[in-house]
């Protein structure tokens, strides 16, 4: 079955330039997919010509408005019913599409996907899921900023949509599922973490217990756990560590004519460093819980990085990630039923008879 992609051209820092050239690269990658190019059409016509695309695969819809980088989520949502980041959310919403990319702004993704998309059943809240790399491969992580304030039951919740990602696009039966904390002991972190680990280990998932911050990279788990404020404070962390590391590299290796001849010598360790590491090719980060596949892309992304999101959306609708997080959420739910009902006091009917002196 052909894979339809509604791609929101006119989001991120470059917009048609960047998006458009990327979404031809992945359809010529993947030639049994569609795609729906959505944005002014003037400015992405343009990028059409001399191509070499099928007119029946890359189609161009219209969308006469744009979401601005730093506008209000909130107006983006009232304002502007026609713009491409919403027009692309209606798209896989009506079936036209089966999944949606966008660099845009991230909150006005977030609220206008929510409101189109709405949640799948026993899912509150969404979360960003990305991937980064480890020494051992990779790692899903997730929330990464949806949700600040966060209850034990959706860490749960985040729990089951990130072991039914990695399990559908990995092809992974039992993905390891590990708990964001200050310390790998039981009795370590807040009352919300340690409530949140009794459900995991009731959950049936593979929950391996707590993963401090040093184990995310050591890939101590295929998925990693926390609320959206610690999750995006790591990410931002190790963002600017990266850069750190980029920029003393840089400047050792560039201090003396001695320094340069060694950089020389070393670049093609540099270049294999550099390449595990590069941030692009971890694009594309998973609103996980809506009822329908949508992924952000960083909004600075280039043609490369862009691509690499529309990939993620791709293997996320093609592998049915939103069923196996629907049936997976509907047996957890069952299992409590259970122990709910097996744990409820017998009711008068039922009653044990009292005995009588």
């Amino acid at each position: 079955m052909a894979i339809t992609l509604a791609i929101d051209c006119m989001g991120g820092d470059h917009g048609p330039g960047v998006t458009v050239p990327a979404a031809l690269a992945f359809a010529r990658r993947f030639p049994e997919s569609r795609i729906i190019l959505i944005g002014l059409e003037d400015r992405i016509r343009p990028l059409l010509k001399g191509a070499d695309v099928d007119s029946e695969r890359v189609s161009v819809h219209h969308a006469s408005q744009v979401v601005a980088m730093d506008e209000s989520p909130a107006l983006a949502l009232k304002n502007k019913k026609d713009s491409s980041m919403r027009v692309a959310a209606n798209l896989v919403k009506s079936g036209e599409a089966d999944a949606c990319v966008s660099a845009g702004n991230t909150g006005a993704l977030m609220a206008i996907s929510r409101f189109v998309l709405k949640m799948l059943p026993g899912i509150d809240r969404p979360a960003i899921c990305t991937v980064l790399p480890t020494t051992k491969g990779h790692v899903h992580v997730l929330d990464l900023g949806a949700n600040v304030d966060c209850e034990a039951e959706h860490l749960l919740q985040f729990g089951i949509m990130g072991a039914m990602l990695v399990a559908a696009v990995e092809h992974k039966d039992s993905p390891t599922v590990g708990l964001l904390n200050i310390g790998e002991e039981e009795i370590k972190g807040n009352e919300v973490v340690k409530q949140a680990a009794e459900l995991l280990r009731d959950s049936g998932l593979n929950f391996i217990g707590n993963v401090e911050g040093d184990g995310v990279y050591q890939g101590e788990a295929e998925v990693v756990v926390c609320d959206g404020f610690v999750g995006n404070v790591a990410l931002k962390v190790s963002e600017g560590l990266a850069q750190m590391v980029a920029s003393f590299l840089k400047q050792e290796f560039s201090r003396s004519p001695l320094t340069k001849l060694a950089a020389l010598v070393a670049l093609p360790v540099l270049k294999r460093f550099k390449d595990r590491v590069d941030h692009r090719r971890y694009n594309g980060a998973s609103l996980l819980g809506l009822k329908g596949v949508v992924v952000k892309s960083h909004g600075s992304a280039d043609a490369f990085a862009f691509e690499n999101a529309i990939v993620r959306a791709y293997e996320a609708a093609r592998e049915g990630v939103l069923d196996r997080i629907a049936r997976q959420m509907a047996v957890y739910q069952a299992h409590r039923e259970a122990q709910r009902a097996a744990a409820a006091p017998l009711d008068s009917n039922n009653a044990p008879a009292q005995e009588t002196a």
